[in-house]
């Protein structure tokens, strides 16, 4: 498991559909080793604190492994490391194998597992088509948001190492799973609430589907 691209970048105005939108979306590799804080990269910025950033979002990264999938999906466009707006571009982590909660070490920085992306209009953007949006739901690519635990420092080439798991919590190719298609599936929906690790705003979130199942069961 190893860290193939470390992304940065501070927020810029770009034009998109008529509109000027200020957006942190365009990151570019750096070499580090780079300080990782609490709420980001050093060098790197949010540019929409009420949905990007925080604790429960400091760190997004996407694996390196999908990139093949959107060559072929997306044929003739570039795709360089850092075009999902990711800050580690990573190599062995799947969705389907991390669970909220999940602890990993990486350079000497500890990060914990938190939440799937759900993705906004800036990464339509980014790619200048409106249609990758619902392209990247139906994907189930949605790569994973870290907090920081520990802060450290990172470097492209570091190797992750799990310090902690936990197979009882919900995986982020489960909650995709619930946000996209299976929005009343009375099990995962369970599993999600019961999971310490989810941020409080996803249970929130579960809380109502869970609420509307168990109202109609008998």
């Amino acid at each position: 498991m190893k860290l193939i691209s470390l992304n940065v970048a501070r927020p810029r105005l770009v034009v998109y559909q008529g509109a000027t939108i200020n957006t942190g979306i365009f990151k570019q590799p750096v070499s580090g080793p780079i300080p990782l804080r609490a709420l980001n990269l050093d060098g790197d910025r949010q540019a929409d604190l009420t949905v990007h950033g925080g604790q429960f979002k400091a760190v997004y990264a996407y694996p390196s492994e999908h990139y093949e999938f959107w060559r072929r999906e997306l044929p003739g466009t570039q795709l360089p490391w850092g075009m999902f707006g990711e800050n580690f571009t990573t190599e062995g982590l799947m969705e389907h194998e991390l669970h909220i909660g999940d602890r990993l070490q990486i350079g000497t920085a500890e990060i914990m597992v938190r939440q799937p992306r759900t993705p906004c209009y800036k990464l339509a953007a980014k790619f200048d088509r409106n249609d990758i949006l619902a392209r990247f739901l139906r994907s189930a690519r949605s790569g994973f948001y870290f907090s920081v635990e520990r802060e450290g420092t990172v470097s492209a080439g570091n190797t992750f190492e799990f310090l902690s798991r936990e197979p009882q919590a919900i995986t982020i190719a489960e909650m995709n799973r619930l946000f996209v298609e299976e929005k009343y599936n009375r099990d995962l929906l369970d599993k999600a609430i019961a999971t310490p690790a989810l941020p409080e705003d996803w249970r929130d979130y579960f809380m109502k589907p869970l609420h509307d199942v168990a109202t109609v069961e008998p």
